[in-house]
């Protein structure tokens, strides 16, 4: 049996094997967090004012997170490493489209998506993996497109690598994130820190970002 090779083959493999406990654990889980669900409202709102164009949520799992989206009127689909994950997300929400695919290479033209969503998504990304990432949704986002960010915030301290369930994550400074994501063409719209509930573990983050229309 070959050994997972790179760290998308390992995270693909670690969610496979979990998938149906996660999307039973995860189906609600928004019903519970206004902050957070205000902070995709905001995202959905700045997306709608932008454009019509297609919508993609990176990292969608099992895709409750895409079907809330959904919700507000976007025109959205799911794209998620896991194969297993796409299936239950396709079971569940049949109206909407998942793919198997990574975020770092994206079979879409330039500048096709009116907004991208990676709802804790580039958590498993290696430090030095990520301003790629940021280059490839830069790339596929149309001018002016807008990007969220959720992942697990440092709390003052360094990037940081946790013992996360699944597999492998990383802490990030939200200023450092920010700052990444300014290097690859970015603005920042606006920003959430939610301190963590007493189920969770790590201070939460989110960045809304804007895709630069006149680059430079």
């Amino acid at each position: 049996m070959t050994e997972p090779s790179t760290h998308t083959d390992t995270t693909a493999a670690a969610y496979d094997a979990v998938a149906v406990r996660y999307a039973a654990y995860a189906r609600d889980e928004l019903d519970a967090l206004p902050l957070d669900r205000a902070v995709l409202a905001a995202f959905a709102e700045l997306a709608r004012a932008t454009g019509t164009g297609p919508v993609a949520e990176l990292g969608c799992g099992p895709g409750r997170v895409t079907a809330h989206l959904r919700d507000f009127g976007l025109d959205v689909f799911g794209l998620d490493l896991s194969p297993v994950m796409i299936d239950l997300a396709r079971q569940a929400y049949q109206d909407l489209r998942f793919e198997v695919g990574s975020m770092d290479a994206l079979d879409l033209a330039d500048g096709t998506l009116n907004g991208i969503v990676c709802w804790y998504s580039v958590i498993h990304t290696p430090p030095r993996d990520l301003p790629s990432h940021l280059a490839e949704f830069h790339r596929v986002l149309a001018p002016g497109g807008h990007l969220l960010l959720a992942f697990f915030e440092s709390e003052g301290g360094p990037v940081a690598a946790f013992d996360h369930q699944v597999t492998t994550a990383y802490r990030w400074p939200i200023d450092d994130l920010a700052g990444l994501a300014g290097d690859a063409g970015f603005t920042e719209t606006g920003r959430m820190l939610r301190e963590p509930r007493e189920t969770e573990r790590h201070r939460r983050g989110h960045l809304l970002m804007r895709k630069d229309v006149h680059p430079g």
